[in-house]
């Protein structure tokens, strides 16, 4: 890589000259990634303690969720064009100091509603992060051989602390209490914001007068916080009520796509999607998503209700899975996609996943982890640790310099939709099934099973479309 390339200023970026080493940069980006990837899923393990100490019903706990995923997904896209604006560094590092201190407010939290509201704003401060992080990142390493390793490193960071997270939430309530599971962020949110302080290279935003639309920003925020509203509480209300507040989505949806065909200075540039593998990476990745959130979330609650492990049993039953991905996303996937192709080893890490969730559609009442667990969750890691870096890059590759971070706001919002549709969609299946055959008079514990089997072959049929989806829209010209 020349020099003119690697220290010519961007509009959106300056890039890190021996001041601000490459490396040490990816380090704090992979850092504060981890950080909000993990406490996305380090609650899950936790709920029953958090419930019984703090009195929450049903209902009311999975807001504990719901509030984090609802200002997460909700705020990706427009923090990610403001990062573009104000400058990405900015961004990134009030979304650490966000993080942290509300993670405080969660850890020190003595009723429901201090709670709730405390994971709301770290739903923002994640969101903050996390919306200019690919951007950054892609920034840091124009050359595309360098940045296949970098997004390899950074997928792997993300993929294994989703995996970890359910690990660490088992093990921090059950040798402490529930509060450590959020007040372990303080030591490592505040060291992530002096490194990233330090180490990243300092950026120019755009400005606020270019690009700064509030009425554009109010429709789509509000569309998709009511989106992952309506996704995650649709078991909890009537039909009616959900078809409503779908509508209203849409409708919002609409209104944001009309201002964006007509706003002088757009918050969205619809000309992105005209990008066939920015669009295609995002809806791949939806239904990638979806398939492997009802894994993880499933397949917890069918090693605790069916096979009956603990909450420390359960966090240490995943294990293989982030050292899994870990391992094949730092040793191999730059390689392979260097050598194979995006698209080559994508729908390759598709077909794993597919035959993996395949799998876990035959797991019976008396499975066994070595035999019916075991085996799918190694499948489907090796899955998603070629699929994801691939997925990432494509979907980056279709961006312009000014639009890096709106490409990845966008990026990781299709990521918490995909996420909140599948494991709202798959719950929901599994509980309906289980109920019905309860009420035909099934055991509990078979009728348990069979929801989830359920949940796993529909979870089977999302990857198989994901996979052909990848095939037919993302193939380069000439493959």
């Amino acid at each position: 890589m020349s020099a003119a390339i690697e220290n010519s200023p961007s509009p959106a970026t300056v890039a890190p000259s021996r001041t601000y080493p490459r490396r040490a940069s990816l380090a704090v980006l992979c850092a504060g990634t981890l950080m909000t990837v993990l406490d996305g899923n380090i609650v899950t393990v936790a709920m029953p303690a958090i419930q019984n100490d703090l009195g929450f019903s049903g209902a009311g706990l999975a807001w504990v969720v719901n509030a984090y995923l609802i200002a997460f997904g909700g705020l990706l896209l427009l923090l990610g064009r403001l990062g573009d604006l104000v400058g990405r560094k900015r961004m990134f590092t009030a979304g650490l100091a966000v993080f942290t201190a509300a993670s405080v407010l969660c850890g020190t939290a003595s009723g429901q509603g201090v709670l709730i509201a405390a994971r709301a704003l770290q739903g923002a401060g994640g969101a903050m992060a996390s919306a200019v992080v690919l951007g950054m990142l892609v920034a840091l390493f124009p050359e595309p051989r360098e940045q296949a390793r970098a997004i390899a490193v950074f997928s792997a960071v993300g993929a294994a602390g989703g995996a970890l997270g359910t690990f660490l939430g088992g093990a921090l309530t059950q040798a402490l209490d529930w509060h450590w599971i959020f007040l372990i962020n303080l030591p490592i949110g505040v060291a992530a914001w002096l490194a990233a302080v330090r180490v990243l290279a300092p950026d120019r935003g755009a400005g606020l007068g270019r690009g700064a639309d509030y009425p554009g920003a109010a429709l789509v925020t509000g569309a998709l916080m009511l989106t992952v509203y309506v996704i995650v509480g649709a078991g909890s209300r009537s039909p009616a009520a959900t078809g409503l507040l779908a509508a209203a989505a849409l409708a919002l949806f609409a209104g944001f796509t009309l201002r964006q065909a007509r706003a002088a200075r757009p918050l969205l540039r619809l000309r992105l999607f005209r990008s066939r593998p920015l669009s295609g990476a995002n809806a791949v990745q939806m239904l990638m998503i979806a398939t492997m959130y009802g894994f993880q979330f499933i397949g917890a609650l069918y090693l605790q209700r069916v096979l009956g492990y603990g909450a420390l049993a359960t966090g240490t039953a995943f294990l293989p899975a982030p050292l899994a991905i870990g391992l094949l996303m730092l040793g191999l996937s730059a390689r392979t996609v260097a050598r194979f192709g995006a698209h080559r080893v994508l729908v390759a890490g598709l077909v794993l996943v597919a035959a993996g969730m395949a799998l876990l559609g035959r797991a019976p009442a008396d499975g066994s982890y070595p035999v019916d667990v075991l085996p799918p969750l190694l499948l489907l890691s090796a899955g998603f640790a070629a699929a994801m870096p691939a997925l990432t890059g494509l979907a980056m590759s279709g961006a312009l310099e000014e639009d890096a971070g709106l490409a990845s706001g966008l990026f990781n919002t299709t990521q918490v939709v995909g996420g909140s549709l599948g494991l709202a969609s798959l719950s929901a299946l599994a509980a309906a099934r289980t109920e019905a055959l309860v009420d035909r008079g099934e055991d509990l514990i078979p009728a348990t099973a069979a929801g989830y089997r359920l949940a796993f072959r529909v979870a089977t049929g999302l990857a198989v479309a994901a996979l052909a989806l990848a095939a037919a829209v993302l193939r380069p010209d000439g493959e």
